[in-house]
């Protein structure tokens, strides 16, 4: 978990979405992005933990531009095999939160950045203003899923409105829909799932 001694974890609410200026691929496979966010560079030091689409990561470098702090994370071998980091390229959008410290709002539920599930994107309805997304899920993800549960996609809390035993659904208010890249997702598209805290420790502790 990538904590730093002052800073906890993520509460599922984004800051903002930054936009990926470069993927810069190295020689042992691993990767680094870099981002242009709209953060203040007295939010943001080295070694900030930052919350990518889901993923939690660290600043490794910040170049200051006239309009925007331009953040870089490297990303190993490891983290891009379990998360859709391989998706990635310049000019995609990415769900960025800072991590929370003692004191803040908790707004959403808690979030650790570690991803349980790439999950694929089945179907988007539109419901009057809001959007239904439909997701698979595989069977050992089901043991924490439950409706009016809460679940982290791409960093975002969200509520489960449904599921069966091969997919599950939230909606995503108009504000949200906006404010996140949930507005640039397909049928198909990949997306970082993490499960609910809460409900993992009640599964192990039922065993």
């Amino acid at each position: 978990m990538c904590l730093q001694k002052d800073e906890y974890m993520f509460s599922g609410i984004i800051d903002h979405t930054g936009k990926i200026r470069k993927v810069v691929k190295k020689k042992n496979k691993d990767i680094t992005i870099l981002v242009s966010t709209k953060f203040s560079s007295k939010q943001i030091k080295l070694g900030s933990s930052i919350c990518c689409n889901g993923v939690c990561l660290t600043v490794c470098k910040i170049n200051k531009k006239k309009n925007e702090l331009e953040l870089s994370f490297d990303v190993s071998t490891e983290t891009i095999d379990c998360t859709n980091f391989s998706k990635l390229k310049a000019g995609n959008n990415i769900n960025l939160e800072k991590s929370l410290r003692l004191g803040d709002e908790i707004s959403g539920h808690f979030v650790f950045g570690h991803v349980d599930e790439v999950s694929k994107l089945l179907s988007i309805k539109k419901v009057k203003g809001s959007h239904q997304l439909k997701f698979s899920k595989s069977k050992s993800l089901s043991r924490y899923i439950a409706r009016k549960g809460s679940i982290a996609i791409d960093g975002v809390s969200l509520t489960i409105n449904s599921f069966d035993s091969k997919s599950f659904s939230v909606n995503i208010v108009p504000y949200t829909w906006s404010h996140t890249n949930f507005r640039d997702l397909r049928v198909n598209s990949r997306i970082n799932v993490e499960v609910d805290m809460l409900a993992r420790y009640v599964s192990q502790n039922l065993k």
